[in-house]
């Protein structure tokens, strides 16, 4: 018998052909975004999840130079089909590959990319160009959107969800994005530093076993983030290490890594539903 989680991520798993490849303007107001449309059934509207890849991009690493929906990874692409078949338009945005950096970075390259791809200053404005683009959609509701990011891209939902983020004033649950899922984000970033305020509700989840990031770190950010008035709430998954939800049989081989799965699933729906389809 399959593991749940992986039953749960074939479920919500989309083909290729099932994927629409969009482009639109990233808030940066000089660069043409590629991103890939997850459609539920029905005419709608729906609400809809902007999606931000990690420090990898969000292509395959056996994509061998073709950067599609076909070259997708399978968590970017089981993800998305996930929130489709719960009535969700989800939209993965590459950052990457309009920078010139379509296959992503190595890990432990953090100190040395380049300042065009920060998710301090450069990614929130990508995150917001997505949310201006579908709330231009007929079958999106324009004030019922969400943001979820891993790694890198949790890091980017972390300063995009800050009342001080870069790409819009003043932000509100209307006017923002109305909720925000963190997966394994790295917590030591300068932007996210001293006083931290989210605008609106955060689900961070966090690896205790995490070997790329300081969960330790994220665990006194979020503390800190709470006293001062954010609506953060956040979940440490023990044992877990970091991309626990790569649906990749190494990955999944670890017990405490499908049971994160399960769980940052299974909460992800529930915190959404309740912040995004009421």
């Amino acid at each position: 018998m399959r593991p749940l989680c992986l039953l749960v991520l074939l479920i919500g798993g989309s083909n290729a052909a099932d994927i629409k490849t969009v482009h639109f303007q990233s808030e940066d107001h000089a660069t043409k975004l590629v991103g890939y449309l997850f459609e539920p059934a029905g005419r709608g509207p729906h609400a809809a999840v902007v999606m931000l890849h990690g420090r990898a991009g969000p292509y395959s690493s056996l994509a061998k130079g073709v950067y599609t929906a076909a070259t997708l990874s399978k968590r970017h692409k089981e993800w998305g089909g996930f929130w489709a078949q719960r009535g969700y338009v989800a939209l993965l945005v590459d950052s990457f590959g309009p920078r010139g950096y379509p296959q992503g970075f190595p890990r432990g390259s953090y100190e040395s990319r380049p300042s065009e791809v920060s998710e301090q200053t450069v990614r929130p404005l990508d995150a917001y160009g997505a949310l201006r683009y579908l709330r231009k959609r007929s079958d999106v509701i324009a004030d019922h959107i969400g943001v979820q990011g891993w790694s890198n891209g949790g890091m980017t939902v972390l300063v995009t969800m800050s009342d001080q983020a870069p790409g819009i004033d003043h932000p509100t649950p209307e006017t923002g994005f109305r909720a925000a899922l963190a997966e394994y984000p790295g917590c030591g970033m300068e932007a996210i530093k001293g006083h931290y305020h989210s605008y609106a509700p955060l689900l961070m989840m966090i690896a205790s076993a995490d070997e790329e990031v300081s969960p330790k770190i994220c665990e006194t950010f979020a503390k800190r983030a709470k006293a001062s008035g954010s609506m953060l709430e956040s979940v440490v998954f023990e044992g877990a290490e970091h991309n626990f939800d790569d649906p990749g049989k190494k990955k999944q081989s670890n017990p405490a890594n499908r049971h994160a799965t399960e769980e940052a699933m299974r909460r992800a729906e529930a915190f959404f539903a309740d912040r995004l389809l009421r």
